[in-house]
């Protein structure tokens, strides 16, 4: 998509998380010709749509949605023999993340502003590695934190998305890098969802080895109502544990608490 201009583009992917949100309404008078654009796998959250829709009455500017060209990624598992993305071969980020949005930006110049936080400088992801498209960190720049992107968040009447009452983090619904309690989470908020995420799981007849999302368990192990009550049992504990929790503490606060020591793929989870 690159033309002979000589342009420079200004350009923030957001990934329906409150970090990228609040990056959007930080820049939004600040950098005037910013473009905003969304990776859509197809397989995202129904409060992430909501959520991008309401960011994008209040920018008063169109968010592209960009999508992987000729496959899904039921087409990219079908190719792999079912062998399930993971925090080591994240095939996912690739083909419908960072692709799409290196093909929508082509050979132009282009400033890619992301959402890492002045509190979580050191953090590394996946990103896209071309030499045209150069990162920047407004948040690192301008000592911006996490009680920061609370505060921007609620005072532009946004808030948080809606998944964060159960959920740590943006991304796919189906995402390795969800905590148990999560996909329980998923289970009880869309249980259409993960019965689907677990359809994707298999056994290999022939070998005997098993592509799940967890490594310790499939998607219908960990669904039994016994193991249901053991994941939120150790929850439970893990989160006594921790020196912010107090008789208040709600789940959503150790939620994201826990979601920043996790290395996830930036494009998908600021």
């Amino acid at each position: 998509m690159g033309d002979d201009t000589g342009r420079v583009r200004h350009i923030l992917s957001l990934s329906g998380g409150k970090d990228s949100t609040a990056l959007a309404i930080y820049l939004r008078d600040r950098t005037p010709d910013l473009e905003y654009v969304f990776c859509d796998t197809g397989e995202e959250l129904p409060e992430t749509y909501e959520y991008l829709d309401r960011l994008e009455v209040y920018l008063g500017r169109r968010i592209e949605r960009l999508r992987a060209k000729g496959h899904t990624f039921k087409d990219l598992l079908a190719a792999r023999r079912g062998f399930l993305p993971s925090p080591a071969v994240r095939w996912c980020t690739e083909y419908l993340k960072i692709k799409p949005f290196e093909e929508y930006v082509g050979d132009d110049k282009a400033f890619n502003y992301i959402a890492i936080r002045a509190d979580e400088a050191h953090r590394k992801g996946y990103i896209s590695k071309k030499p045209n498209i150069i990162p920047r960190y407004p948040f690192v720049e301008d000592n911006i934190g996490k009680d920061d992107v609370i505060r921007i968040l609620k005072e532009s009447g946004l808030g948080l998305p809606d998944y964060y009452r159960w959920r740590s983090r943006s991304g796919c619904y189906f995402c390795f890098f969800q905590q148990r309690i999560e996909w329980v989470g998923l289970l009880e908020n869309h249980p259409d969802l993960f019965w689907k995420a677990a359809s994707f799981e298999r056994v290999d007849e022939l070998t005997g080895e098993r592509y799940t999302w967890n490594s310790r368990e499939s998607l219908t192990e960990l669904a039994r109502p016994e193991r249901i009550a053991e994941i939120r049992e150790q929850h439970g504990r893990r989160c006594a544990r921790m020196d912010n929790w107090n008789s208040s503490g709600s789940l959503m606060d150790i939620l994201l608490d826990d979601s920043d020591e996790a290395i996830g793929c930036l494009i998908c989870h600021l």
